[in-house]
């Protein structure tokens, strides 16, 4: 069972590294036209949850539940591994967590139904890869920062 305090470090790193990526891919999309915010949060193609019309903001909520998975794996893993002190080492882990990401791109882009960037678009792929890094450094930076912090 999970002690409210063991819940709250992936809690916070998985909400503001998840907000943190969708206003960097909304303010990408807003500058450029290039829909990796619309990419990012869309669900069309999923059985039932595609068939209804949300919000923005309850597909953004999608989205940060899946960060905060990732955050607590990412965390464990973290921990499991005792590498909470070194930087790079956190950085490799959440980037190797986060690889599949990257990857989606292709994916998402295929099964949408709504106007996404296409698979083969790599100035989108450009800007999905580079929200995604930062994303990937957000992580180890917020665990790095908090664990330094409880010490």
């Amino acid at each position: 069972m999970w002690r409210s305090r063991s819940i709250r470090v992936p809690l916070f790193i998985g909400l503001l590294s998840g907000i943190l990526l969708g206003l960097i891919l909304k303010s990408i999309e807003h500058f450029t036209n290039v829909g990796v915010y619309t990419l990012l949060l869309n669900v069309d193609f999923l059985p039932i949850m595609g068939s209804i019309k949300w919000s923005e903001s309850a597909e953004f909520f999608f989205h940060i539940l899946i960060s905060i998975i990732i955050a607590i794996v990412f965390v464990n893993l973290a921990q499991r591994f005792k590498i909470e002190e070194h930087f790079y080492q956190l950085l490799l882990l959440s980037f190797l967590i986060c690889l599949p990401t990257f990857l989606l791109y292709f994916i998402l882009s295929s099964l949408a139904i709504k106007e996404v960037p296409a698979w083969n678009d790599w100035i989108a792929f450009t800007y999905w890869s580079f929200g995604h890094l930062i994303y990937v450094w957000i992580m180890a930076f917020l665990y790095k920062k908090i664990k330094t912090k409880k010490e």
